[in-house]
């Protein structure tokens, strides 16, 4: 068994490759036997349409249920739909076989207890028991469920649609997300234009990754076609949102938390929010200036739903567009509902999207950056960082080093899922960020090399 499989959040690699079927069933084995040690034994399973999954599912379904686990098998569905088993349903633990945003030739694991998807130690738990081979043994059984319809009629009903017809452009990229979203939006009232929104895991028109500019250009050019009051694009299991208001212009993950924290704001003054280091300063003090908390967070789904839980807060956010929503929901990420309140606020306001962030003060940033740097090395090389720039300035050491400088900030931490050291930087003018970029980027090549030599 490849033990790189085990990652911070989840379990996943090359199909046949990594994951073989011997290695998915050890696997099943192993999660059913960390079930049944934490207290839990009803799991739901979920998977998504690549080529592999119906295949790992059969393997799952087996390991799990010779484990002593029952299964409830809700289909082919995206991720948030079978999150939203764990509240709607009787189980207390499930997995999401899915392959994300990532290559069509991959395939993976989301693990979740209880109402939570599991994470760091967690995951080393399951992987020292697939190495182990000490499995549980028991007799589950298997049941079958279409929890589709229940998961849209849920989001539907939550949802306050106003007297605006909305046209709006959906891009699920081929991926899980579109012909509920479609559907969804639909029944919300609005037109809908719908591109790519048939499961293909080949994805053959573009990536299903909306973090990349690129891929969102046929939502783009389909809003300026159609003038379309806006387009929703989702990753492939639908977790993660992308947006492009009725200019063309994307609206990145932390641009979206400030339009929602002032809408949740003005129904619960104070309200706590979390968003993660490599969001921009202007979220954190818009949050602080229309009465919210703001919590600056570590970079992880996983890590921002338990921080969730323990600060109480109405939602969270990250850059890449995984927005969690406690407000008036169960508090994990789900790209389908983000575009539904997103929808309910446009709805109501009769105003276009670009106007809900027209008095934001205007930033220049970079996109990440991702530089290259041997696993074993970039946590050293972060901290060696960290501690030099601390001698001079302000440094948020909470996830990596975000370097404050007078007129705008630095981020450089290290990834827990590749072998980089990612990096970020805003300011408030071009030639601010060039200096802020040049200073700290140079600072990090540096200690590369000075690790290598």
């Amino acid at each position: 068994m490849n033990e790189h499989i085990f990652r911070e959040y989840d379990i996943r690699g090359v199909v046949d490759r990594d994951l073989t079927d011997e290695t998915v069933y050890d696997l099943a084995r192993a999660i059913g036997t960390f079930f049944r040690a934490n207290g839990a034994s009803r799991a739901s399973l979920g998977r998504d349409a690549r080529e592999s999954s119906p295949r790992f599912r059969d393997l799952m379904i087996r390991g799990l249920t010779e484990t002593g686990c029952d299964v409830l098998d809700v289909g082919m569905v995206p991720t948030p739909a079978l999150y939203y088993t764990l509240f709607s349903e009787t189980v207390d633990c499930g997995v999401m076989i899915t392959g994300s945003h990532n290559p069509a030739d991959n395939n993976g694991f989301k693990v979740c207890l209880g109402s939570s998807t599991i994470f760091g130690e967690q995951i080393g738990e399951i992987k020292r028991i697939a190495l182990s081979g000490d499995f549980s043994a028991g007799e589950g059984r298997k049941t079958e469920r279409d929890i589709a319809h229940a998961y849209q009629e849920h989001i539907r009903a939550t949802i306050r649609s106003g007297p605006r017809k909305l046209k709006v452009v959906v891009d699920a990229g081929n991926g899980m997300g579109g012909s509920i979203g479609a559907a969804l939006y639909k029944e919300l009232g609005c037109e809908v234009i719908e591109l790519f929104c048939e499961p293909d895991s080949s994805f053959p028109h573009h990536h299903p990754d909306p973090t990349v500019v690129e891929n969102l250009r046929f939502a783009i050019n389909a809003v300026r076609e159609h003038k379309a009051d806006l387009a929703i694009a989702f990753d492939g299991d639908a977790d993660r949102i992308g947006v492009v208001d009725e200019q063309g212009r994307i609206i990145w993950g932390d641009q979206l938390m400030i339009i929602f924290a002032r809408h949740i704001l003005k129904e619960r003054p104070g309200a706590t929010f979390i968003a993660e280091v490599k969001c921009s300063q202007t979220l954190f003090d818009d949050i602080r200036r229309h009465g919210g908390e703001a919590i600056m967070w570590k970079v992880g789904h996983s890590l921002i739903k338990s921080k969730m839980k323990e600060t109480n807060a109405a939602m969270a956010g990250e850059m890449s567009g995984h927005l969690f929503f406690a407000d008036r929901y169960f508090g994990y990420d789900d790209g389908i509902y983000a575009g539904a309140r997103l929808i309910e606020i446009l709805s109501n306001s009769g105003l276009p999207l670009s106007s809900e962030l027209a008095n934001v003060p205007q930033m220049f940033s970079t996109p990440e950056i991702r530089i290259d740097c041997p696993d074993e090395k970039k946590f050293d090389v972060v901290k060696t960082l960290t501690a030099e720039f601390k001698k001079t300035h302000q440094v948020i050491d909470i996830d990596g080093a975000r370097i404050l400088f007078e007129h705008g900030w630095g981020l450089a931490r290290a990834s827990n899922t590749q072998p980089v050291i990612v990096m970020r930087f805003e300011a408030d003018s071009e030639e601010h960020l060039n200096e802020i970029q040049t200073l700290v980027a140079s600072a990090a090549e540096r200690l590369i090399s000075a690790q290598s030599s």
